[in-house]
This record gives structure tokens, sequence and C-alpha cells, in this order.
């Protein structure tokens, strides 16, 4: 079994988890084991480059975007790197909807929305949409609201959020039961067990 302390001690001490600050990291802290984390997350960024095109967003989420931006200020969060996000949104004209894309190189999703919304908005005239765990516990966080995406039913979330979430977002209705109701059922899709363990 590999160690990974290593690993475990810059993710626990590093902000900006991207592969060039892991590279940094690992090119004066070198250890095998770091060596082949090294090289895997490389490789997944190289697949994600040079495989990942031409992929269309949710239809759904496509006709949200747009209704979004009409009255609210949008910015991408994600621990993809930059230039892959960057592409995927001008691939599909839609980056002309955002005012920011921030990728793993800008920092953690929780300091993203730190960042981004703190101070300058009410924490209920923010809302994070995500489909995972890791957005959740970000914009709890931060004390903002979440609309789940979940996953294997990704163009029916959107579609709801385009029929019901938007509009009791925007007349100040989604925070409490309706958002409550929304977790409730977002939580029953999430697995007890990551699938790598």
């Amino acid at each position: 079994m590999a160690d990974l302390s290593s690993l475990k001690e810059w993710v626990r001490t590093e902000t900006k988890l991207s592969n060039a600050n892991l590279r940094k990291y690992f090119e004066s802290n070198y250890d095998s084991d770091l060596e082949r984390v090294v090289s895997w997350t490389e490789a997944v960024n190289k697949d994600i480059s040079e495989k990942l095109r031409n992929i269309p967003p949710f239809p759904h989420a496509i006709q949200a975007i747009k209704k979004i931006s009409v009255f609210a200020d949008l910015i991408i969060v994600s621990q993809t790197p930059l230039e892959a996000l960057e592409r995927e949104w001008e691939e599909h004209d839609m980056k002309k909807y955002v005012k920011v894309i921030a990728g793993q190189e800008h920092g953690t999703k929780t300091e993203h929305l730190a960042l981004a919304g703190k101070g300058k908005y009410p924490d209920n005239k923010i809302i994070m949409i995500g489909d995972a765990k890791g957005d959740l516990d970000a914009a709890r966080k931060n004390g903002i609201l979440f609309y789940p995406i979940i996953q294997g039913k990704e163009d029916e979330s959107w579609e709801r959020f385009i029929n019901e979430g938007l509009g009791k977002f925007s007349r100040g209705e989604y925070e409490g039961n309706y958002e409550n109701k929304l977790l409730m059922e977002f939580q029953k899709f999430l697995p007890e067990k990551p699938p790598w363990l």
C-alpha cells in the first residue's frame, strides 16, 4: 500500500490544489509515492485536454444559464484545470454568460465562493448549483444556498431548476422548506461509500 503522508500534508497546508503546485511541492519534497500521484494527476489532465471535446451541456442547463445570466452574476467554480474549463465554455458558446471562470489554480470551491460573493451580496441571494457533496460543503461553509443536480438525473434537475427553483430563488422563497426538501432528495442519491474505497 502506498504511503500518502506527503500528499496528505500538502492537501492540509496548500490552499491552491493545482497540478502546478503539486509538482512544485513534489520537486522540493521528493518521494516515490508522491511521484506516482503527480504522474497520475498530470496524465488525467492530459486526457481531459486531449479527449474531452464536443460533449454538449445538458439542454436544460443551457436554458437555465441563459435565464440566470439576465439578472445574476454567474461564476464557474471548479477543481478542473482552467484551460479545460475555458475551452469547454467557449466551445459551446457559453462563456459570454459568466463573469468569472475559476479553476483549480485559483483555490478551493469554498475560497472561490467567498471571494466572489461574501460581502457583495446577502447570503440568501447567493446560490451554488452543484452535483457533489463537496459542492454542498463549499456552499454551507459560506452560509449560502445550494441547488442540487442529481447524478443520473442531470437534465431533469436542470429542468426543475428552470420551472421551480429559479422562481423561488428570485422571489426569496428558496431558503427553508424548499431547499431542505431538495437536499433530502440529493442525500438519497449520494453514495454511502465512494466507489474507490
